[in-house]
């Protein structure tokens, strides 16, 4: 198995809410097939990974490379749900303070605004 990419498929996929039977109708296999390639009784190609990842939506590379410990980012973006490799955790949630002291600035801000 490429660096038990089996187990990193099943965990992209659960975190993306996606069954295995959505996965083996896009491959176009049966849903028992998809299921040998999570499990390990079906050694994954790289052609095979290449057209997994396009259903996540992630590059094969991402896939092998996969931590669960990573940040997974489930918003919707134009249609996409991916991976957001850029932050720890820690660099996100202060992002999210900021963002939110911001917005309680704006509206302080409207706020005295609208008592003129």
């Amino acid at each position: 198995m490429i660096l038990d990419a089996n187990n990193k498929i099943k965990k992209i996929r659960e975190l993306k809410n996606l069954t295995q039977e959505f996965l083996a109708q896009e491959i176009g296999i049966s849903t028992r097939a998809y299921s040998k390639i999570e499990t390990g009784e079906t050694k994954i190609t790289i052609d095979r990974l290449n057209q997994i990842g396009e259903i996540l939506e992630i590059p094969a590379i991402e896939i092998l490379g996969f931590n669960e410990k990573q940040i997974f980012n489930n918003c919707r973006q134009e249609g996409n749900i991916g991976i957001n490799h850029n932050y720890s955790s820690k660099e996100l949630n202060s992002q999210f303070e900021n963002q939110i002291n911001h917005l309680k600035s704006e509206i302080v801000f409207l706020r005295s605004l609208l008592k003129k």
